[in-house]
């Protein structure tokens, strides 16, 4: 089939000609059409990411993402591709931005003991634990617990997508699969995974309105975290140490309930 014949195709029949067939031909033409989705989500993630991590890096492992989903949609399951792929290709990224180890020591270290201090004050008081009960655990001001926040706030979406629980068949699912897209994971996903989505729609059910309002803003209506400010009418720095702080407490409650599915 010519390139020009392709190009008169629709989507849906361009779809279903490449799972009878996988023509190369076809999936250029799939690629060359999704290609902007690779750069939107790249320049989601390069958002609050540290100036040594390159945008047209992060476009670069993207793409793999995009090939990845092209290979595996399934058009039978009424799920729109553009859905689908989104979390493949922030998926990639993340894995090469793991790969390639680019958090310094210090930024992990003090995220850990964060997370720890979170995890510990929350399974005593429980509630969502204030910056100042936080900051007074961890023995510091509150001033230097927001400065904290911000500083690491980089390697918090990172986080969100770390795989929480894998099944057969690389079936995987993680926090932001559950707030972005919950319509795009196979629907015949086995009783731990739907359990581990269940505990972690439970957990954001859990958080502060306002850290819960900022997930939802930034995964599932998809704002940038300025937009998000202008909706809550405070500064992007703060929205950025709001979503720090609901990935940090995600992580401390889900953190337990992981070593049990593993």
């Amino acid at each position: 089939m010519s390139e020009n014949a392709l190009a008169t195709k629709t989507e849906a029949e361009l779809w279903r000609l490449y799972r009878k067939n996988h023509d190369p031909r076809i999936r250029e033409q799939l690629v060359k059409q999704y290609a902007p989705l690779v750069k939107y989500v790249a320049g989601k993630v390069a958002i609050g990411m540290p100036h040594n991590v390159e945008f047209d890096d992060l476009v670069g492992y993207g793409v793999f993402g995009l090939f990845d989903a092209i290979e595996k949609f399934d058009p039978d399951k009424h799920v729109k591709f553009k859905t689908y792929a989104v979390t493949r290709i922030r998926g990639a990224i993340f894995d090469e931005l793991r790969s390639i180890d680019w958090v310094p020591r210090s930024v992990r270290q003090k995220t850990r003991e964060i997370e720890e201090s979170v995890r510990r004050l929350e399974s005593s008081l429980g509630r969502a634990a204030a910056d100042d009960e936080i900051a007074a655990d961890l023995g510091i001001s509150v001033k230097e617990f927001e400065k904290l926040m911000l500083k690491i706030s980089g390697t918090s979406i990172m986080s969100l997508n770390e795989v929480w629980y894998t099944g057969e068949d690389s079936d995987t699912v993680s926090i932001a699969d559950t707030i972005e897209s919950p319509q795009s994971l196979n629907p015949d996903i086995i009783v731990e995974k739907d359990e581990m989505k269940r505990v972690i729609v439970q957990s954001i059910n859990e958080l502060p309105e306002k850290e819960k309002k900022v997930l939802v803003l930034y995964y599932y209506e998809d704002l940038t975290l300025k937009e998000i400010g202008q909706v809550l009418e405070v500064t992007e720095s703060r929205i950025s140490q709001l979503h720090t702080k609901a990935i940090m407490r995600l992580r401390a409650k889900l953190t337990n309930l992981k070593k049990g599915i593993m």
